[in-house]
């Protein structure tokens, strides 16, 4: 079986009720079930939590809430494997055997179908244990700064003061969207940014981490934008 599992806790403190809040016209969660139903790629859809609002907006909005998450994972410092480990064990106890699996954020409006269409197909081409997306930094990390107690700055790397910006290597970060990964990966526990996982890279325009009122803000102009582009071009095709 290939199953989606949307993790979705109801404790979130920057954003109360982050993964229901209203975001452009429909709860935060729905975006990411209607992205997991329409991409086609899953045999079930399902949402991971302990909340009971959540499992009842979720199941409107299509996706299986199958059993409530317990309450050991469900507090601030539980991480995205044990949760993931905890669902595919609960179907494999009942005869029910997972082959791939696709962790899809709640807070992620910004995927697209054929962005997790495309990570299903490195996973199977690959033989990778885990493809997850990623996007380059928009400024040199060999130049960044940190703030000083006595309230001066200091560089991380000050060896790179005078380095041209073209000549450092560029970097990247998680996108915070979907980890695609075989069964035996999530059981095992093995590291997701490790050398057996493959990226697919997004463009940064895409790529929005959603964890203070602020980051919200900035993602409904960015997903409004966007919206509006798309809505362009279908009209100059037309």
């Amino acid at each position: 079986m290939r199953l989606a599992i949307i993790p979705a806790r109801g404790g979130s403190k920057r954003i109360p009720r982050k993964n229901i809040k209203p975001f452009c016209g429909k709860p935060m969660i729905a975006w990411s079930i209607e992205t997991a139903l329409q991409s086609g790629c899953f045999d079930r859809v399902i949402v991971s939590t302990d909340d009971a609002e959540i499992a009842e907006v979720a199941r409107q909005w299509g996706a299986e809430v199958p059993f409530m998450r317990p309450a050991e994972l469900a507090d601030d410092y539980t991480g995205t494997t044990p949760v993931i480990r905890h669902s595919i064990e609960w179907f494999n106890a009942r005869g029910i055997y997972v082959n791939e699996v696709c962790c899809l954020y709640a807070t992620a409006p910004f995927v697209r179908t054929e962005d997790i269409q495309q990570g299903l197909a490195v996973l199977n081409n690959t033989g990778s244990g885990y493809v997850f997306a990623v996007t380059n930094y928009a400024f040199p990390i060999q130049r960044a700064i940190r703030l000083t107690p006595q309230g001066e700055v200091e560089m991380f790397h000050p060896e790179h003061f005078s380095t041209r910006s073209q000549d450092l290597e560029e970097a990247y970060h998680d996108a915070g969207q979907f980890y695609w990964g075989r069964a035996e990966a999530w059981l095992e526990g093995r590291v997701i940014f490790g050398l057996q996982s493959v990226p697919i890279h997004l463009p940064r325009y895409r790529v929005q981490d959603i964890d203070t009122p602020q980051d919200w803000i900035r993602a409904e102009w960015m997903f409004k934008a966007m919206q509006l582009n798309n809505a362009g071009e279908e009209n100059e095709a037309i």
